[in-house]
């Protein structure tokens, strides 16, 4: 497994414009898709209940995990239209284009997830790893000229990697059963240290300011604490893809039906013996 060092390297901040063109696409698509159903999720979210689809023990259906992450359809106070039908599975999409739109960028970056954590890495800084699409919020409004930052509670604005974390833990949360420890102690040690890294990215950073994602003079937003957090994270997201490569999918117990006794009567009703009807054959 990819275990990560004692201190964890602080990963580059950085992407690439294929990157933002996506994640800019992806951001427009769902503010639009906010204007009809108002707990629509952020792109960073989304990304985040990716990687956990991508490292999930069972192959979650697309028609299963839309419904899920996007809210659609499954809403019981969403408003009826003139014939009292309820709105369809696709109803926060403005048209097929949109939706059609919003299913290849999600499969372009499916593939570039998959890939990522399917390649050999021996640091986060490798042009190979995986790097969740995120957004230091933080950073961007402290690096705005004091006249232009808004007036908002720094509280209020979540940390590095928060929201991509609490996309991962949603999917977890909402496929418990595919999350289960394995059995193996070993494989059920690291598996369980490794949802506990994720589930501390969901935490606010309240450490002291030390670094800036944004540039080297730009004012600093993240601490060290948060830095190895979610360093932490990102080994983890690793640890969890090989854990369950390596089982495979949960195998089903099957259970034979219950078979007569030689001498109890035969199932079929015919008031004969089961080793003198059925159980002859």
């Amino acid at each position: 497994m990819n275990t990560p060092p004692a201190t964890p390297p602080a990963p580059v901040l950085t992407a690439t414009p294929e990157d933002d063109d996506l994640y800019d696409a992806m951001e427009a698509i769902l503010a639009d898709m906010r204007t009809r159903y108002d707990e629509t999720p952020q792109w960073e979210f989304c990304d985040g209940f990716m990687a956990a689809l991508v490292c999930c023990r069972r192959a979650i259906p697309q028609a299963e995990y839309l419904d899920v992450l996007l809210g659609i359809g499954n809403d019981a106070d969403a408003p009826v239209d003139d014939a009292g039908a309820a709105p369809d599975a696709e109803s926060s999409f403005a048209d097929a284009a949109q939706r059609d739109r919003f299913l290849q960028l999600w499969h372009a970056r499916w593939a570039q997830v998959q890939t990522a954590l399917d390649t050999a890495i021996e640091s986060l800084d490798d042009e190979a790893a995986y790097y969740p699409d995120v957004m230091d919020v933080r950073g961007a409004i402290a690096a705005l000229p004091e006249a232009e930052r808004p007036d908002v509670a720094h509280e209020a604005i979540p940390a590095l990697g928060q929201v991509w974390a609490l996309g991962f833990m949603f999917a977890v949360e909402a496929w418990p059963e595919e999350w289960a420890p394995p059995s193996d102690k070993k494989d059920a040690k690291w598996h369980d240290l490794a949802l506990q890294s994720i589930v501390a990215l969901t935490e606010d950073d309240a450490g002291a300011p030390e670094y800036s994602a944004i540039s080297d003079d730009a004012p600093p937003t993240l601490s060290n604490q948060r830095m190895e957090a979610f360093a932490a994270a990102l080994w983890a997201v690793y640890d969890l893809r090989e854990i369950w490569r390596n089982i495979g999918p949960r195998v089903e117990t099957l259970r034979r039906a219950d078979v007569p006794g030689r001498n109890d009567p035969c199932h079929c009703g015919s008031g004969k013996k089961y080793k003198k009807c059925h159980g002859s054959a």
